[in-house]
């Protein structure tokens, strides 16, 4: 929950999959979802795609007002991903904050996250 994430976080009950820290600088370098995308569009589609805008513009925001560089993931994995217009949908996800927003599937974590992207 973000509310253990950020002790005044404004939705504390907001939940997140994971968190990743530079311990050496005791800072929050990035907010992770997690998710299977199991159908081929759909409902499914427009949920997660517009749940997610809503989660990254609320973290984003809250985040920025402080002046911190933290950056939220979004890893999706499963056939619904593959989809176009989904794909598409989680691409203008990622321009909406240029450079503090990921999508990427499990296997696109080594070529996409980087140390340098985490710490800009």
């Amino acid at each position: 929950m973000m509310g253990n994430v950020f002790a005044n976080y404004p939705n504390p009950k907001r939940p997140v999959d994971f968190a990743i820290y530079d311990i050496n600088e005791n800072e929050l370098l990035a907010i992770g979802l997690a998710r299977s995308d199991s159908d081929r569009g759909g409902a499914q589609e427009d949920d997660r795609t517009g749940g997610y805008r809503s989660c990254a513009d609320e973290i984003l925001s809250y985040t920025q007002d402080r002046n911190l560089k933290t950056k939220v993931i979004f890893l999706n994995d499963g056939p619904g991903l593959l989809l176009g217009s989904m794909w598409d949908d989680y691409a203008n996800i990622e321009k909406s904050w240029s450079d503090r927003i990921i999508v990427l599937t499990l296997r696109m974590v080594p070529d996409r996250i980087t140390v340098e992207w985490l710490r800009s």
